[in-house]
């Protein structure tokens, strides 16, 4: 399908997003849609076994809402729009693919909260970071609030939600809102040979992995325990376990189904 707000490109097994609604990728209904949808139709491609979701343009991520999407709406349209939003959460948490992220420039809300629920962030050494919707009476509500203080705790996410102000990379990665820091000229280049790799892996143990952090990680102990021995189980009856042992005691590349 054609996508006017957003770009999709796969290299390599690794399949980008790219946020590209001039000047600012200020979110607007249309967008809104084409996020879940072009991320959705990313991850259902086979050829697909690693998801990102960076920025076309230079300078911006994103700058969060178009405000003027809210200006023109009445009550129901910020419901039905609160429902989209955490419909874009819930489809990235649920993915059964590895998702990362490529931040460039300014990333402030809901562009911002999307990858919030990514399972690493790499970021441009000169971008920008915040979550401003307290400066309009708003929270943010792409599942922002719960991905944030998952991510970097009670205390600096009270703080950035609070605040409403921006920081800066290196703030941004001594808190864990971001994993690891890129010259900007090198971004693009360092996340995929990053995805590359996990690309290379096998799809079934990522995907493990993935719901056992994200859903388990998301409960209590013991319950979590009870998703991880589900997902043990799940990959011990696979025949990759099987020739991974096998590549392993022969000293030789594995074959993955």
């Amino acid at each position: 399908m054609a996508y006017r707000s957003i770009d999709l490109e796969v290299r390599q097994g690794v399949g980008w997003l790219r946020f590209n609604r001039t000047p600012v990728n200020a979110v607007d209904w249309a967008m809104m849609g084409e996020m879940h949808d072009g991320f959705v139709d990313l991850v259902g491609r086979p050829e697909v076994r690693v998801v990102v979701i960076a920025s076309a343009l230079e300078r911006y991520f994103s700058a969060g809402a178009d405000i003027q999407t809210f200006r023109d709406t009445d009550d129901d349209g910020v419901r039905r729009w609160i429902a989209m939003a955490q419909r874009l959460a819930l489809a990235v948490r649920a993915a059964d693919k590895p998702v990362l992220a490529a931040i460039n420039g300014t990333a402030v809300g809901g562009g911002l909260e999307m990858v919030l629920h990514a399972d690493l962030r790499f970021a441009a050494s000169d971008a920008r970071f915040g979550q401003p919707e307290v400066n309009i009476a708003f929270i943010p509500p792409v599942g922002g609030t719960q991905g944030l203080v998952r991510l970097v705790g009670r205390g600096a996410a009270f703080r950035i939600l609070y605040d409403g102000t921006l920081i800066d990379a290196e703030q941004a990665l001594a808190i864990g809102l971001v994993d690891e820091l890129v010259a900007p000229e090198t971004l693009v280049d360092r996340v995929q040979a990053y995805a590359t790799g996990l690309a290379s892996k096998p799809a079934n143990a990522l995907a493990a992995i993935r719901r056992c952090l994200i859903d388990g990680g998301a409960m209590a102990f013991a319950d979590g325990l009870a998703v991880e021995k589900a997902q043990a189980e799940a990959l011990a009856g696979h025949p990759n376990f099987r020739e991974g042992i096998a590549a392993f005691l022969e000293k030789r590349k594995p074959g993955w189904r």
